[in-house]
């Protein structure tokens, strides 16, 4: 995105949501860190942070781990620039997505803004996530509106033999901010949002498809497919 588009999104009124991106994972498959691969140019955990900017939130956390400073020093540029940015560490970047998610809460919580309605929570390696998906997944009405897609091996099956596979219910997601309140003790270890959410009446939880969303990058064979495609450079 360019500076003049930034800017003209950051001109119209903000939005009455916040925005939680989840980039302290320690990429153990893939063996050198996701938040750092790059697309069009920039790192991805800023190419997903500026992404992010498009829905013009109330404040954007980006949680990170402490063991790497080409993270840190990728956002922390980003930061300096647009101040909707706000950066946590996570010293436990090891004990799971839940701890990361923890910190995220607490952070917007920090905020003590009233206008805040909605939490987006979006992680970085899903390279084909674009601004309508997001966009959709804010403007559901339900409690919980999640992304739903296939595995990238279930949708490799589904498409050369037609069979059913499973849907994978996950990020990217918006949530009813009191609630992720409520839950925030909740989240521990590897347990994160996915088994609260299913403990949800029907009616509370929207659904947006979208099967881009199935390659992300946990592996060397992901990644090599990823640049072959396009999709990140090479």
């Amino acid at each position: 995105m360019s500076k003049s588009a930034f800017t003209e999104s950051t001109e119209r009124q903000r939005q009455n949501h916040a925005v939680i991106i989840l980039a302290s994972g320690l990429s153990q498959r893939l063996g050198h860190p996701k938040q750092l691969l790059v697309k069009n140019g920039e790192p991805l955990i800023t190419y997903m942070t500026r992404l992010a900017t498009t829905t013009n939130p109330q404040a954007i956390v980006v949680v990170i781990p402490d063991s790497h400073c080409l993270i840190a020093s990728a956002i922390i540029e980003l930061a300096n620039q647009y101040p909707t940015v706000q950066i946590v560490v996570n010293l436990q970047a090891e004990t799971g997505m839940a701890h990361s998610l923890r910190l995220g809460i607490e952070t917007v919580a920090a905020f003590e803004s009233n206008s805040i309605d909605q939490v987006l929570i979006m992680g970085v390696d899903q390279v084909l996530l674009d601004e309508p998906h997001l966009t959709s997944l804010l403007a559901g009405k339900q409690t919980v509106v999640t992304s739903r897609y296939h595995s990238w091996q279930g949708l490799e099956r589904h498409r050369k033999r037609d069979e059913t596979v499973s849907d994978i219910i996950g990020l990217p997601l918006a949530i009813n901010y009191k609630l992720l309140k409520q839950w925030q003790s909740e989240l521990i270890g590897d347990k994160g949002l996915r088994h609260l959410i299913r403990g949800l009446p029907a009616e509370k939880i929207g659904r947006v498809d979208n099967d881009q969303l199935s390659y992300d990058i946990d592996t060397p064979e992901q990644l090599a497919f990823a640049k072959k495609q396009g999709w990140l450079d090479s």
